[in-house]
C-alpha cells in the first residue's frame, strides 16, 4: 500500500471549468517528488487538497490508508501530520525566529517545546539567528524559518509551494542542497511544487508534470527527457527544433552536431554566451529558425555551418 495516495482528485471552481481533473499519484514514504508545470496548472490547488485545506469535488487522499478529510468535514481544517509551506513564508513579523518556529507548539509541554525548537534551530543552522526578526534575515533564511515552523510538529509529509521563487540563484542552489540533505536525514515525505525545472531536478529524481489541471507525465528525468509524451513536456527541458518534411518531429539543440563542410546547411544569425556553450540561433535554407549548442564555441554570427544528428535522437508526437 502506498504511503501517500492521491486517487482520482478533481476540483472545479465553477461548473465545466476544471482546476484539477482526475489526478492520481502514489508516493512512497521518505520520497521527494517534484510537481512541475506552468502557472495555473493546478499544482498549488493539489497541495492544498492534500493538506486538507481545500475541498475537492471527487477523489480521495489517503495517508497510510487513513482518509484526509475536506475542510467542510472537519471542525479545524488541516492536519499536524501534513504541513504546507507557502512561497511567501507567512511569518509573524514582530516575532523572533525562535518564536516563529515555536508558534505551532504553544499548547505543548514547555520542556518538549523548548527541546524541539532547539533541535530545529540546530538542524537548519538558525541557532545564531534565533533572536532576530524576519525582516533582519535574508530571503533564504526566512524560508528556512518557515520550514522550521512546519517541522516543529514533526510532520510525516511536507508540502512545498514554490518555496524558492523569490530567492536569487545562489540562495536557491544552496537552500535546495541543504533541504535535500535534511529531508533525507529525517526521512520525511515531500511534495515540491515549482514551475522551474532546474529547481525540480536539483531537489529530486522523480518528476510529475502537470498542465491545465491534468497529470500529463511522471517518471525520472531521463525517461521524460528522452521520451516526452507531449510537446509541453518536451519543451520543459529545452527548445525543440521542428524537422522539415517530418510533421510533429523535433530534435533538441543539444543533440545537433556542428560541422564546417557537410550536413544540413544553416546560417548563424545570433550567438548567445552561456555557461557551458554558446547557444546559436541559425536559419535553415527554407527560413526555419533553429537553436544549436556550440560546445566548442567555434562559430560566429554570419558563418555558414552544417548540422547532423542521429535519427534515434528525434522526438516524435503522433
Amino acid at each position: 500500500m502506498s504511503y501517500l495516495k492521491i486517487d482520482g482528485i478533481s476540483k472545479s471552481y465553477q461548473e465545466g471549468i476544471h482546476a484539477l481533473k482526475n489526478i492520481s499519484l502514489s508516493v512512497e514514504k521518505g520520497n521527494v517528488v517534484s510537481l512541475v508545470g506552468e502557472s495555473g496548472s493546478g499544482k498549488s490547488t493539489l497541495l492544498r487538497i492534500v493538506a486538507g485545506l481545500e475541498n475537492r469535488n471527487s477523489g480521495e487522499i489517503l495517508l497510510e490508508g487513513a482518509r484526509i478529510q475536506n475542510p467542510k468535514e472537519k471542525l479545524v481544517p488541516g492536519y499536524d501530520e501534513i504541513q504546507l509551506v507557502y512561497q511567501d513564508y507567512h511569518l509573524y513579523p514582530n516575532s523572533t525566529v525562535e518564536e516563529n518556529i515555536a508558534r505551532p507548539l504553544l499548547q505543548y509541554d514547555k520542556q518538549y517545546k523548548d527541546k524541539r525548537v532547539t533541535t530545529i534551530l540546530n538542524l537548519l543552522g538558525l541557532a545564531s539567528f534565533k533572536d532576530k526578526l524576519p525582516r533582519q534575515l535574508s530571503g533564504g533564511q526566512q524560508q528556512k524559518v518557515a520550514i522550521g515552523r512546519a517541522l516543529s510538529l514533526e510532520p510525516q509529509v511536507i508540502l512545498l509551494d514554490e518555496p524558492f521563487s523569490s530567492l536569487d540563484t545562489i540562495q536557491r542552489r544552496e537552500l535546495i542542497a541543504e533541504l535535500k540533505s535534511l529531508f533525507g536525514q529525517l526521512g520525511i515525505t515531500v511534495l515540491f511544487v515549482t514551475h522551474d525545472l532546474d529547481d525540480a531536478l536539483q531537489m529530486t529524481d522523480f518528476l510529475v508534470i502537470m498542465q491545465h489541471g491534468k497529470l500529463i507525465q511522471k517518471g525520472n528525468p531521463e525517461q521524460i527527457f528522452s521520451n516526452p509524451k507531449s510537446l509541453y513536456a518536451g519543451k520543459l527541458f529545452s527548445h525543440l527544433n521542428p524537422i522539415p518534411d517530418k510533421p510533429k518531429t523535433y530534435v533538441r539543440p543539444s543533440d545537433l552536431h556542428l560541422y564546417k563542410s557537410s550536413g544540413l546547411s544553416v546560417k548563424i544569425i545570433e550567438r548567445q554566451y552561456l555557461v557551458h556553450y554558446n547557444l546559436l540561433t541559425v536559419r535553415l535554407n527554407d527560413g526555419t529558425v533553429w537553436k544549436v549548442e556550440d560546445k566548442k564555441r567555434s562559430f560566429e554570427i554570419g558563418d555558414r555551418a552544417f548540422l547532423k544528428w542521429e535519427e534515434e535522437k528525434e522526438i516524435s508526437f503522433k
